[in-house]
């Protein structure tokens, strides 16, 4: 069994904030055939299976700097380890669309992973959603609480299909699989013209021939 936990915070006001991108990721994986969402564990979950391993959503609706609670909570119903936990969430370090695996590690002051170490320790899995950066700390709490622009509607689109497309690869521990899932809506390879290329033939030297009659002889034969 395995707990995919999306971080972000609770309510309508803060569903299209960049901070809610690991919100959208688990909403996006319930998609693709799990339960409705019933409240439990101080959160939202949703069960499933992905291929052939169980998989429970999680959303913890404490607010993103009280996450570990709903976290540790279901944790230690289901009498899970923290290598069984995958966490959705949102990375200031990262691109706007640029994805990355890591396992353990520290919390770069995100709220959400804080709380996580705290309940949990640091060593679970996680999926970084690069959201980009605003150039500057103290734009950083103003920029991950507003909502995305509508510049990004392409981009955050293809992600959150590409997540849904590569998840049973990620539930297998096939990374690299999820990755280019991803990669392939981000950046769909172009479709082929159809049209044949073709060699333009070689063309033969103009001007004199100043080849005596014996180097033309000797070059017909060669």
């Amino acid at each position: 069994m395995q707990l995919f936990v999306g971080l972000g915070n609770p309510g309508a006001k803060y569903s299209q904030n960049r901070h809610n991108i690991g919100f959208m990721a688990v909403d996006r994986i319930a998609e693709t055939g799990f339960s409705p969402w019933k409240p439990k564990f101080q959160g939202m979950v949703s069960e499933g299976r992905i291929r052939a391993e169980k998989v429970i959503l999680l959303k913890p609706m404490t607010f993103m700097n009280l996450s570990g609670q709903s976290v540790g909570e279901a944790m230690r119903f289901y009498k899970l380890s923290p290598e069984d936990v995958t966490v959705f969430h949102d990375e200031l370090d990262l691109a706007p669309g640029k994805v990355r695996l890591k396992t353990g590690g520290g919390h770069a002051g995100h709220n959400g992973l804080r709380s996580l170490h705290q309940h949990i320790g640091p060593e679970y899995n996680r999926v970084r959603l690069g959201i980009g950066h605003p150039g500057h700390k103290d734009k950083v709490a103003r920029y991950v609480l507003h909502d995305f622009a509508k510049s990004d509607t392409g981009w955050l689109d293809g992600l959150l299909r590409g997540i849904g497309d590569g998840i049973g690869d990620l539930a297998a521990g096939d990374g690299p699989k999820f990755l280019n899932a991803i990669a392939l809506r981000l950046n769909p390879p172009r479709p082929s013209t159809g049209k044949k290329t073709t060699t333009r033939p070689v063309e033969k030297p103009t001007g004199e021939d100043t080849r005596t009659p014996l180097q033309r002889l000797k070059d017909r034969f060669s």
